[in-house]
């Protein structure tokens, strides 16, 4: 998928489900619940000693089944890494932290790169270094109020918000009332007792309702 595509459908959807799981069957099962409840953009996080094996298999099913839907990697530190995941098929990189170097990578293969920021100097640095669309984290240590404030000297700015995030009215309206290009949702869509229970429909509903109120949120600003 193209770069403008990704970063379109990450803000027109407003909602980035980001899941870790070792068992490809496991990461399947998640990944379709998610796209029937209306996600287009997917982060697959970088954080178990299977995550590349699993990603590989889960890029080929995605192209094969889910069309539409862009598969993207995070928790990338290094441009090492970042090619190794470039080289697989990644659709677009987030990373925890800014390293240019990882930015160098996507800009190189043409893919959105989503660098965590948690200053307006990181903010600055990120554009600098290429970054269209930067990642705020942890939202909630800094706050909603730290993206209305930002948003004066850097009106255009767009931020993805992680961490904290909550699939309720309440949380979506915070942070989209704030100003956010998008919010990614991970133990909220995804806690551990609906996965050990399989139950795939309540991830669903839970993805569906998330959009659902971004969509309400925005229709009513």
């Amino acid at each position: 998928m193209d770069k403008e595509t990704t970063l379109v459908l990450l803000n027109e959807v407003g909602v980035l489900p980001l899941f870790y799981h070792g068992d490809i069957e496991i990461a399947k099962e998640v990944i379709n619940a998610s796209y029937r409840g209306g996600a287009r953009v997917f982060e697959f996080t970088n954080r178990g000693e299977n995550a590349y094996n699993v990603f590989v298999e889960l890029l080929a099913y995605v192209k094969e089944s889910l069309p539409g839907l862009s598969l993207g990697i995070g928790t990338i530190y290094d441009a090492a890494t970042a090619r190794k995941f470039v080289d697989a098929g990644t659709d677009f990189i987030v990373t925890p932290c800014l390293n240019p170097e990882v930015g160098q990578v996507c800009a190189t293969a043409n893919i959105p790169w989503i660098p965590g920021i948690t200053t307006l100097t990181e903010i600055y640095n990120a554009q600098q270094a290429g970054a269209e669309v930067v990642k705020l984290f942890p939202g909630d240590v800094v706050g909603s109020k730290f993206v209305k404030a930002i948003k004066g000297p850097m009106p255009n700015v767009k931020i993805m918000v992680t961490g904290g995030v909550q699939p309720t009215k309440e949380s979506i309206n915070e942070w989209f009332g704030a100003g956010v290009y998008a919010v990614g949702l991970g133990s909220n869509l995804f806690p551990k007792d609906v996965l050990a229970e399989g139950n795939y429909s309540w991830i669903q509903q839970k993805v569906s309702e998330s959009i659902a109120l971004v969509k309400e949120f925005r229709a009513n600003a």
